[in-house]
């Protein structure tokens, strides 16, 4: 079992994206908000250093560009499914006097996850839109797309009249709202959460070719992890079920089919979610917002054969969680969107 001692690192009211971020040569963690405030900049001991920006806000994703000292893209004016018409990506640049200058890189609405992949030297940009329009509020009859671009290493040229081209790689994807980053044999890869299911895209291996796409489970889906849980060699799929929903589900592969091996269903509004090593065990941490807004981890009882559920936190309502290792501890970081805390939990075995 696990111990997680909370620290509060600050209030921002509705607190919602969270990064890391290489920076002067130390990693700090990058804090926004999903309506009209502030992005931050912490230090790894949760310690506030910079004001990135004041507004617009609506950040739902932001990624260091790889190989920068303090560069990042991040969404921006995503304020809800509803209000998301003008929703952009844009880069963020760090100023030798502690100011950061922002620029569009591409207007694109209702852009929800965003990734940077990088294939055979090449990076490439991975945008997901939750939908593609609305004629009325939670309208959902024009599904959402996926849209992809050679990213160059030089971002200076872009602006608001300059944008990266995006090409869309995939199409009629209904409520597209999630995205994880995958790692496997050294290759960058994407798990895609819809109502059709999950997808793990990959970058093309020259830029000329395309993307690569496979149909991990039919099931509909908020957001998905890989995590080996018993340590067997195979990973299972994890998922939160449903858009937005209250179901957590575990699959396992049985001659190439995926089977539900467990569900837990009291976690309602299923948002945060994170899959790896927790205190040097494989974990799955999922933050549900509504109901008893809780912080959840579940492992694998090597001895029992069972899936075992532990609250490691409750009423914070997260919307995201980041996982990192600092010297020989194990940290969260949760953005508690719904009390508008930002919390750090260096986490521990139980004696």
């Amino acid at each position: 079992m696990i111990k997680a001692s909370k620290t509060v690192m600050g209030t921002l009211s509705k607190c919602y994206s969270i990064a890391s971020l290489d920076y002067k040569g130390k990693q700090h963690i990058l804090i926004a908000a999903e309506k009209t405030d502030e992005c931050r900049l912490y230090d790894d001991e949760g310690k506030e250093e910079e004001i990135v920006w004041k507004k617009p806000g609506g950040t739902m994703t932001m990624v260091q560009v790889p190989g920068s000292d303090g560069q990042f893209l991040a969404t921006q004016k995503f304020y809800s499914p509803n209000d998301s018409r003008e929703a952009k990506i844009v880069v963020v640049t760090p100023n030798h006097n502690e100011s950061w200058e922002v620029r569009t890189l591409v207007e694109l609405p209702f852009v929800h996850r965003f990734d940077i992949l990088e294939r055979n030297g090449v990076m490439y940009l991975i945008a997901c839109t939750l939908k593609s329009g609305h004629e009325y509020q939670d309208d959902w009859s024009m599904p959402g797309k996926v849209y992809g671009a050679v990213l160059p290493k030089d971002l200076s040229g872009f602006h608001e009249k300059n944008q990266l081209k995006l090409s869309v790689i995939k199409e009629g994807l209904l409520k597209n709202h999630g995205y994880y980053r995958v790692e496997k044999d050294g290759i960058l890869s994407g798990l895609i959460s819809a109502e059709q299911g999950v997808f793990q895209v990959t970058p093309p291996a020259q830029e000329t070719e395309d993307w690569e796409w496979r149909q991990l489970i039919h099931h509909p889906a908020s957001d998905a992890v890989l995590i080996d849980f018993d340590e067997d060699g195979e990973e299972e799929l994890a998922l939160i079920s449903e858009f937005h929903g209250s179901s957590i589900d575990i699959y396992k592969q049985e001659k190439g089919t995926w089977k539900s091996v467990y569900k837990y269903q009291q976690a309602e509004f299923a948002h945060a979610i994170y899959g790896g090593l927790l205190c040097g065990k494989p974990t799955l941490v999922i933050g549900h917002r509504k109901g008893d807004r809780n912080l959840l981890a579940f492992t694998w009882n090597q001895k029992q054969k069972n899936f075992e559920t532990q609250i490691l936190d409750t009423n914070c309502g997260p919307a995201n969680v980041y996982h990192f290792v600092r010297g020989e501890e194990d940290i969260l970081v949760s953005t508690n969107r719904e009390i508008d805390e930002i919390a750090m939990y260096i986490c521990k075995n139980r004696e």
